[in-house]
């Protein structure tokens, strides 16, 4: 067991200094995003944005429409031109009249058509947002997102340094239920520890991407080039899909620091947080069941071996043996904090690792057992298998 512990330790240690430098490669939205000096593709001719369409789909979003909106017309523009579209995908709380009413006459609420079959909701109303946007650049956001005031003018500045392509980014999470903060920041931490930022711009494969459906920023013939939404309409992790898709394209992928400019409240109880991940996870990971097992036995050996073994050799009397897991452990607290700093979180969300790591793990096989079952997966009120 000294032996484990020790490799886990090293293992930790070589994490935590990547973690560090993959951190700072994360380049700021607005600042530090621009065209590689190799980078050649058929968007470039012309990089000014001449105007920007913020697409929002919308389904049962009556307690967060009103903020969102709220938010993206309070953002500067520098006299650029911006239109917002709303697209209401056949809510039952009243988005679309909430939506009307604050919007007036600057924007367009529309209503979302009947779901074709083989399409999933959110990649259909997309979809439809796109089809009737005007701009050069498309924004998609989700309903629960807030911006600053300097978002669309960071959106302006990235869309145009790079020319074209697609630019997305983690929102800072806000949390309030103790599940949220166990389990929402781990998004940012899995993309920290485990994906060479620098690859997602940098390299062709689509195996290195990482996107947040919350904030796409895509050129309107990048999106045409991929296929757009319809050329994913049955993936379940859309954001993910239309980002491979992008890349397949040969069109280039940026990841940016966005929590500057974005923050969002993803969930808001424990019930919505167990099946928004039970849905995505296994999907996420490509329906593989041994990508899964592998996952999880590595989570649960890195990050809580270590602090169970910390509690057995203090309860056995045995403390001077609790050294090296405790190493371990601290080290594993040590990268979450790094995480944590990235997505602006607090600092003291960075012990809750291992309880964040068990939920994760148990919801993880609760997503397993889902994909095997009739039942699959609701969301919205929706049914996906």
């Amino acid at each position: 067991m000294i032996t484990v512990l020790q490799i886990i330790s090293v293992v930790l240690l070589l994490q935590l200094l990547f973690a560090v430098w993959n951190a700072a490669q994360l380049p700021k939205l607005g600042a530090g995003i621009s065209r590689g000096a190799s980078e050649v593709h058929p968007v470039s001719a012309a990089s000014a944005v001449r105007r920007l369409s913020v697409l929002i789909p919308a389904r049962n979003e009556a307690d967060n429409i009103a903020d969102c909106l709220s938010s993206v017309l309070a953002c500067s523009t520098s006299g650029r031109e911006v239109e917002v579209r709303v697209l209401d995908d056949s809510s039952a709380d009243g988005t679309g009249a909430i939506a009307a009413a604050i919007l007036g006459d600057r924007a367009c609420v529309m209503r979302g058509r009947e779901l074709p079959e083989g399409w999933l909701g959110k990649s259909h109303a997309c979809a439809q947002l796109a089809e009737a946007a005007e701009g050069d650049w498309l924004l998609f956001l989700d309903a629960d997102v807030r911006l600053q005031p300097l978002a669309l003018e960071a959106a302006f500045s990235a869309a145009e340094a790079q020319g074209g392509g697609m630019v997305t980014g983690f929102p800072r999470q806000v949390t309030g239920t103790w599940l949220e903060r166990l389990v929402v920041p781990l998004m940012v931490f899995t993309i920290i520890c485990h994906l060479p930022v620098p690859l997602v711009r940098g390299s062709r494969d689509p195996r290195f991407v990482a996107a947040h459906g919350g904030f796409i920023l895509i050129h309107r013939d990048t999106y045409a080039r991929c296929g757009g939404h319809e050329s994913i309409r049955g993936e379940l992790v859309d954001d993910m899909a239309l980002a491979r898709a992008v890349k397949r394209a040969g069109e280039p992928v940026t990841l940016a620091d966005i929590t500057g400019h974005a923050s969002m409240r993803m969930y808001h109880n424990a019930r919505e947080v167990w099946n928004g991940y039970r849905k995505n996870i296994y999907a996420g990971i490509g329906r593989s069941p041994v990508l899964l097992l592998a996952v999880l036995t590595m989570y649960l050996s890195l990050y809580m071996l270590p602090v169970a073994a910390v509690l057995y050799y203090c309860m056995t009397g045995q403390p001077s043996s609790a050294v090296m897991p405790a190493v371990a452990g601290l080290a594993g607290i040590a990268i979450k904090r790094t995480s944590d700093a990235a997505g602006r979180q607090p600092v003291w969300f960075c012990l809750l690792l291992p309880a964040g790591i068990l939920c994760l793990s148990l919801i993880a096989v609760a997503s397993w057992r889902g994909s095997r079952s009739r039942g699959g997966y609701e969301w919205k009120g929706r049914r996906y298998l």
